[in-house]
């Protein structure tokens, strides 16, 4: 975030809607910057840990309007990074194959499409809401083959019935439903998130264990300290900028067999052959698509100034690695 934007933030109320790992990391930045923080969540657990670092905590589900009377009336910023809430592993073991896959996607719809559907009932009826945030994510693109992907590049239809349609849908929802003016929101479609605490990559070198999916696709990634700096510029953009999506990745997309040899060179001893021999068995046993394609980050930079501390895996996991 530019240091000339921090006066925007002192004192503002900041409403974050699944207070998950993204959530939590914006959460302690917005306390650090003298932000008063409310934040959603199902869990209870959660909460109590939610209320030790000195945030406010509203206990319910999203997709109800329980939580609507027990919101502020005003505030100044809404970020709803809110993720599924699949049934726990012991129950999802206990289903059939396609009863869990169902499970998935039913967690899904309640949350990503039910919840944005409440959470626009919720701003018709608030009394002052600013800037809202929903962090999407760029499995909405069906694009492969290399493809240069873009904001304008087509999106997969709305559909409650896959992962990329239900994460359309809600987009949608809020593109449509969202009150006008004073009111802006901005769709951030997140790459793949890592960062400290998120590195399955990282894990799988760490375990030898090999990987799912093709190597030889590019993987599009962002780290959790660069997608936080977008939420940032997006609440802190001029408001010539509104009602707008960006894609969030860093500048250079890489091989996963590229990345997963450069981090089995600097963890050892694992040898770079052994992870890339795992990986690519992996791969022939699995059925799971893996888009090869390049994110462009062009237009957050151009319009709002974003630019990633990590622009790359390298700098992204050179730093987890060295503490």
């Amino acid at each position: 975030m530019p240091r000339d934007t921090q006066p925007l933030f002192v004192q503002k109320h900041l409403l974050i809607l699944g207070c998950g790992y993204l959530g939590q990391y914006v959460a302690r930045e917005a306390l650090w910057r003298g932000m008063r923080v409310t934040a959603l969540t199902r869990n209870e657990t959660h909460a109590v840990a939610l209320r030790a670092q000195g945030l406010g905590v509203i206990v319910a589900d999203l997709a109800s309007e329980d939580w609507h009377a027990l919101a502020p009336r005003e505030v100044d910023y809404v970020l709803n990074c809110v993720s599924s809430g699949a049934a726990s592993a012991a129950a999802r073991a206990a289903l059939s194959p396609a009863s869990a896959s169902e499970d998935k996607l039913a967690a899904r719809r309640r949350s990503y499409v039910d919840g944005m559907r409440s959470l626009t009932r919720w701003l018709r009826d608030a009394e002052r809401v600013g800037t809202i945030v929903y962090t999407s994510s760029t499995s909405v693109y069906p694009q492969g083959g290399g493809a240069v992907v873009d904001e304008d590049s087509p999106t997969v239809p709305p559909d409650t019935n896959t992962r990329a349609g239900i994460l359309t849908a809600a987009e949608q929802r809020l593109q449509r439903d969202c009150p006008p003016a004073p009111k802006r929101w901005f769709i951030l479609r997140l790459a793949g998130l890592y960062g400290p605490g998120r590195s399955h990559l990282l894990d799988q070198v760490l375990k030898n264990a090999p990987s799912l999916g093709p190597v030889s696709q590019r993987l599009n990634l962002v780290h959790v300290e660069d997608a936080a700096a977008a939420i940032w510029a997006a609440f802190a953009a001029p408001a010539t900028f509104a009602n707008r999506v960006y894609n969030v990745a860093d500048d250079a997309p890489a091989p996963k067999c590229e990345v997963l040899t450069w981090l089995a060179e600097q963890v050892g001893p694992i040898s770079p052959d052994s992870a890339k021999t795992a990986t690519v068995s992996a791969a022939q046993r699995s059925s799971r698509q893996v888009l090869d394609r390049i994110i462009s980050n062009v237009r957050l930079k151009r319009e709002i100034g974003w630019q990633p501390r990590y622009p790359d895996y390298r700098a992204g996991y050179a730093k987890m690695l060295s503490h």
